[in-house]
């Protein structure tokens, strides 16, 4: 797990004025723009969830209809996006992997393993330029709408 500070106190669902002086300007500024990038794309469902135990802490939960998206768990001075890709969609992210930036190479590389091939990615956000690797990363997760 990273050794990032997160919002860990289940019992303290944080309002979006504390999450957004916890992230920081710069962060809260990118999650803005990475929503505005998911709706475009998805019928986006937001909720606050409080998933996989304490390390993992606050998150937002995105959905398109049903289907997963991922989650955005809240840094100290940042955001991580965890997503899951399954078998069929590790092999759509082999096709891809060489455009996409070094870092997201890494992370995908040292993937939590499930299934025979995919995986468990946990991208803690530091550039604007990483956004666009994380949507590509979600529609290959959920096909966007067309």
């Amino acid at each position: 797990m990273n050794e990032k500070k997160r919002l860990t106190e289940k019992s303290h669902q944080p309002t979006e004025d504390f999450i957004q002086l916890f992230l920081g300007d710069d962060a809260w500024q990118w999650l803005i723009h990475f929503e505005k990038m998911l709706q475009e794309r998805y019928d986006l469902n937001r909720e606050m969830k409080f998933p996989f135990g304490n390390e993992y802490g606050w998150s937002f939960r995105y959905a398109h209809k049903k289907s997963l998206l991922l989650y955005v768990f809240f840094e100290e001075n940042g955001f991580c996006c965890t997503i899951s890709i399954n078998d069929k969609g590790a092999s759509q992210v082999d096709t891809i992997l060489d455009d996409l930036l070094p870092k997201t190479q890494d992370i995908w590389k040292n993937r939590y393993p499930c299934g025979d091939f995919g995986g468990w990615i946990h991208y803690s956000v530091e550039l604007d330029d990483e956004l666009s690797d994380i949507i590509q990363l979600v529609g290959i997760k959920v096909k966007p709408k067309k």
